[in-house]
């Protein structure tokens, strides 16, 4: 593991690093905020998945989690959507290739070779950062935007046990039966649609729901809705009987002005699941 940079933030570290990955054979990049407790001893975790086109720099520097994870004493992991570099394939369009990884494990050639999303998020960056830093492992979190809430919700409910609280900003909900998914999950995982559900948090929620609490925020302005499918995510919490809030937040649309103004509900929605 290399460090790319490290800089003192609300009296913690913002840090930068890279290392090689063998599931996504090639160099991946991650950002981790360590609150000044972890000098003292491990701290637990939240882990930060971000959407189509983002890197790990955008909610790093955009969101605000910073402050409010120093105010909790909780450590903040952004990993990258994709892997990255000149073998790796891509694709012309933004919502597919670099910057897109889905957070699954692709099946189907181009992809086959890099995009091992899910075992990189659930598996091996989980591994580098309990061997590398001050983390309570058994005490964790997460939550995302977008492509990226798609992603905590189905990594929490795919992975019982993991994380104690999952929330997701304008999470896409319903990737089976949207253009935003589709399209990735076809390319990814092939034509057999049986192969996609474990993917898909409506779908996940009807069959097995979360053991822990949810919290959903979808902005009422978002220029995306009819992609995301919120109300098909929030149909199946009720159905469920869910232990969580789905809500829609009136004006706010799809952006980081969205995400940062509600960061400190959600850091602390967490923070009451980690230290429960």
């Amino acid at each position: 593991m290399d460090i790319v940079s490290q800089n003192k933030s609300f009296a913690g570290s913002q840090g930068v690093y890279t290392h090689a990955s063998k599931v996504c054979a090639g160099d991946m990049t991650f950002g981790l905020f360590l609150p000044e407790e972890a000098n003292e001893g491990p701290v637990p975790l939240l882990w930060y998945l971000s959407g189509l086109t983002c890197t790990h720099a955008n909610a790093m520097e955009k969101a605000g989690a910073q402050a409010w994870c120093a105010e909790h004493g909780i450590a903040l992991v952004l990993p990258d959507t994709s892997p990255r570099g000149d073998n790796v394939a891509n694709d012309e369009a933004y919502d597919l290739g670099q910057g897109a990884g889905f957070y699954v494990n692709a099946t189907q050639d181009p992809w086959k070779p890099h995009f091992q999303m899910w075992d990189y998020v659930a598996h091996e960056l989980p591994d580098l950062l309990a061997n590398e830093f001050a983390l309570e492992m058994d005490r964790q979190a997460i939550t995302g935007h977008s492509m990226g809430g798609h992603g905590a919700l189905t990594l929490a409910m795919g992975l019982p046990g993991r994380f104690r609280s999952v929330s997701a900003f304008a999470p896409i909900a319903n990737p089976t039966a949207s253009d935003w998914g589709r399209k990735q999950l076809s390319a990814y995982l092939g034509d057999d649609e049986s192969l996609w559900a474990a993917h898909d948090a409506t779908l996940m929620m009807r069959e097995k729901g979360f053991d822990g609490p949810v919290l959903i925020d979808q902005g009422a302005d978002d220029n995306f809705w009819d992609l995301l499918r919120p109300e098909t995510l929030a149909e199946a919490m009720v159905a469920r009987k869910q232990d969580g809030l789905h809500r829609v937040q009136k004006g706010y649309d799809h952006s980081y002005y969205f995400i940062s103004s509600l960061m400190e509900d959600h850091v602390a929605f967490h923070a009451d699941a980690l230290y429960a």
